[in-house]
């Protein structure tokens, strides 16, 4: 039996009567009883059999009808879950995001697609941009955000922008009273930053060797917040990425660092497979949320879109 013609026994069984289930299902009685005898010979059994003027299951219809029930109640669950992730009521978004975008304009991109698709659960995972990106070649996360535009065969990055490194400093040190920070100022410090591998330790590497001058950090980091604490207890000074608010953390102090070495904010997803609509307008969300955060007068000069 095709879905059809199970839909019509079914309605038959609830109705009793051909008449009636053919006007529940807007078809002539004719078309109704002509569905019914392709289905018997399908089955190779009666269905119903006239009895005293009525119309009487038989055995088999009864011991069938249970399972054209239960098939009945998925069909309408499959129809209410593909309405759903149409709505924005039903499925899932995975993200796989480093820290200073969770620390900065990533809340705003999810409060706007949660008001947008409210019935729609999201993951959001914190981990380093090696675990991002591992997460969406493998189909564990469908998008990442991190400071890195390094696409890969699995892996398409895509540069919404672009952030300044920045020194952070005790309050009360030296260099706090600098306007901003060069190589040669931080040769006698306790340098804590990015390993010299990463993208954001090799972007420093090449100012401090137009300086004439070597990027050694005595304190490395993978994830930038780690240095927080690390200045807090006069650790060293860090150089790190301009997109968490370092300022809005006591003790410490915020100081531009120069030549600029912009470090830039992209978008990863996967290349085996398309965006769904929820994920592309997840998409779109972090885009004008990095947007919206550039302009922050608090963040302008540090942050810039692509």
């Amino acid at each position: 039996m095709n879905a059809r013609q199970i839909e019509v026994f079914r309605t038959i069984m609830r109705l009793g009567t051909l008449t009636g289930a053919a006007q529940a299902l807007n078809v002539s009685q004719p078309a109704l009883s002509q569905m019914l005898l392709h289905a018997e010979d399908r089955l190779g059994y009666k269905l119903f059999r006239r009895l005293r003027g009525r119309l009487v299951p038989t055995p088999e219809a009864l011991q069938l009808y249970p399972e054209a029930e239960r098939l009945h109640r998925d069909l309408e669950s499959f129809r209410r879950f593909a309405t759903g992730l149409r709505d924005g009521a039903a499925g899932s978004v995975r993200l796989a995001a480093s820290a200073p975008p969770s620390l900065s304009f990533l809340p705003r991109a999810l409060r706007d697609f949660r008001s947008a698709m409210p019935g729609m659960r999201l993951s959001a995972f914190v981990v380093p941009v090696q675990i991002a990106t591992e997460m969406l070649a493998r189909g564990d996360a469908d998008l990442g955000v991190a400071m890195s535009d390094v696409s890969t065969p699995l892996v398409q990055a895509e540069t919404i922008g672009h952030v300044e490194t920045v020194c952070v400093v005790p309050s009360g040190h030296r260099l706090a009273r600098r306007k901003a920070v060069t190589p040669a100022e931080l040769m006698e410090e306790t340098l804590i930053s990015y390993r010299p591998d990463s993208l954001p330790g090799q972007l420093l590497d090449q100012e401090f060797g137009r300086a004439g001058l070597s990027y050694r950090t005595q304190v490395e980091i993978d994830v930038s917040i780690i240095a927080l604490s690390f200045v807090q207890q006069g650790i060293g000074v860090a150089l790190v990425d301009g997109l968490i608010p370092w300022g809005g953390h006591p003790g410490l102090v915020v100081r531009p660092f120069r030549p600029v070495v912009r470090l830039p904010i992209a978008v990863l997803t996967g290349t085996r497979r398309p965006l769904s609509h929820q994920q592309d307008l997840l998409r779109r969300g972090l885009r004008a949320a990095f947007a919206a955060y550039a302009a922050d007068p608090a963040a302008r000069g540090l942050l810039s879109p692509a």
